[in-house]
């Protein structure tokens, strides 16, 4: 059995947009900003189905005083998990559905996210390259996630680079 990643499922954003309303119902007590992410997020691209969300949050300390309220949404709280600076989230055991990667805003994770997504949204040839790698990567590792990932690293590397670059002149353009 392999990891599934499947073509891109036009009900991924609707599927956003419920679970932010879920979420902004407990976080009135901080600013924040919810940004759908990942290979869901990009039209047409075929993804594992999982939607993956970033929450930018102004003090991360509120946030880790609502695990209650997080656990009662169905989240499991995964703490940094590997990444200083992160809270991160995951909803359903056997089958996960939602992702949440929290981070502060300022941080240079919340860019590279976001640069990731609107570069692949507006550069299709790079976005199917993508996705036929992790059709090839997912038949080749079978169900290990670990495998699934790093296999996929340096092209997400090689082009979360290019997308900050491109993100930045377009930011530099707009002034």
């Amino acid at each position: 059995m392999s990891l599934l990643v499947v073509p891109y499922d036009p009900d991924w954003p609707l599927q956003f947009a419920q679970e932010a309303k879920l979420w902004k119902s407990i976080l009135s007590d901080t600013e924040y900003q919810i940004h759908h992410v990942g290979s869901t997020s990009v039209p047409g691209l075929s993804a594992k189905p999982i939607i993956d969300m970033l929450l930018e949050v102004d003090d991360l300390a509120l946030l880790d005083v609502q695990s209650k309220e997080i656990e009662e949404l169905g989240y499991g709280i995964k703490g940094e998990y590997g990444i200083p600076g992160r809270r991160y989230f995951r909803k359903g055991k056997l089958q996960r559905t939602h992702h949440v990667h929290a981070y502060q805003t300022g941080d240079s994770n919340i860019a590279r996210h976001l640069a990731f997504r609107d570069y692949l949204i507006t550069h299709p040839v790079v976005a199917q390259e993508y996705a036929t790698l992790k059709r090839q990567i997912a038949e080749w590792v079978g169900n290990d996630r670990r495998a699934y990932s790093a296999a996929k690293n340096d092209f997400i590397q090689e082009q979360e680079l290019r997308a900050l670059k491109w993100w930045g002149h377009r930011a530099q353009d707009s002034l």
